[in-house]
């Protein structure tokens, strides 16, 4: 019989993946906006965003409805363990969804939606890492249901992986100019993501390492033999694809630092998959103990095996539609 759980923990992980890659850099660029001169620079790092912001969050809803529909216990435990920083990344969303309309029409109080804009992108990408944090230190489970407080989710770590995320969806953003913008946006952006790589290694580092502090299972995982043999090779690559990257930088390309930027964040993600896997709840709750009954598990995929395609198609198209180089009046 066909391991359903397997299949959803892998729709669920690659509807993450895609959000990161899809929604990152959005939130990057809105993270990074006041750092852009007001006129044509504001105005070209939003026109390159603009046909595909909205549609980048689908994978997001994709993600949380699958673990409702797919791990109802785990979106049970999850749900009141974060609700303050899962509310803090809707709100953030939200507003910056609106000032992202609103400056177009409402052009006498643009600085005031544009000051929106990055907060509600800053906050959204904050919190988002806070989830991720509270959610690797380990979420306190009595039973079949959350036993914890209200803060718990508060830590120095998870504190860590948020402001952490936060450099990293910025170097996205950076990353997703250079290949976009022209002339001296260009340049800025490239300055940036120098920086920001060197800021983004150093986090990895440091959350690496902490993470190996919180459970014993981490330490098995990453360390013991013979599996440290493989383990090591994540590391290994992580230092080779940074090297790759500071080299497309220097060379002034312009789409392989994005590139090279997300195949950090999914090495990032390979090391998240050592760490917890096969758990949903690290430590705690295993996909199998928190898996919906196969039959619903069966009656789903069939729904997902149409809807995924479709909205990989419908994506695909808006990306190749749009591709090229924009400014402050659209693409060209």
């Amino acid at each position: 019989m066909l391991d359903l759980t397997v299949v959803w923990a892998a729709i669920i992980g690659f509807a993450i993946i895609a959000y990161v890659v899809m929604d990152g850099f959005d939130l990057g660029i809105g993270i990074l906006f006041p750092l852009f001169k007001v006129g044509k620079d504001r105005d070209t790092a939003m026109n390159s965003i603009a046909p595909v912001w909205d549609g980048n969050e689908t994978w997001l809803v994709l993600g949380g409805g699958g673990l409702l529909a797919a791990f109802p216990l785990a979106y049970a435990i999850i749900l009141p363990a974060l609700y303050a920083p899962l509310i803090a990344m809707l709100l953030g969303l939200v507003l910056r969804g609106v000032a992202f309309e609103f400056r177009w029409r409402d052009p006498a109080h643009r600085a005031l939606w544009d000051i929106a804009f990055t907060g509600g992108s800053a906050v959204a990408t904050f919190a988002q890492g806070i989830a991720l944090g509270a959610l690797l230190q380990g979420i306190s489970v009595s039973g079949r249901a959350y036993s914890g407080g209200w803060w718990e989710w508060l830590s120095p770590f998870s504190l860590l992986i948020g402001f952490g995320l936060v450099i990293g969806y910025a170097l996205l953003g950076a990353c997703w100019l250079n290949w976009k913008a022209e002339g001296g946006l260009q340049r800025q952006v490239v300055t940036y993501a120098g920086r920001l790589g060197i800021a983004l290694l150093v986090v990895i580092v440091a959350v690496s390492l902490a993470t190996l502090t919180l459970e014993n299972s981490y330490q098995s995982r990453w360390l013991s033999f013979p599996g440290v043999l493989a383990t090591a090779q994540v590391p290994l690559a992580t230092l080779i694809v940074t090297a790759l990257f500071y080299r497309s930088l220097s060379r002034r390309k312009d789409a392989q630092p994005f590139f090279w930027a997300l195949s950090l964040f999914g090495l990032c993600i390979v090391g998240l998959g050592i760490s917890i896997w096969p758990d949903v709840i690290p430590a705690r709750v295993t996909i199998w103990e928190a898996a919906a009954p196969y039959r619903s598990q069966l009656f789903m995929l069939v729904g997902g095996g149409v809807l995924v395609p479709v909205i990989l198609a419908y994506t695909a198209w808006a990306y190749w539609v749009f591709r090229g180089k924009v400014s402050g009046e659209g693409y060209h």
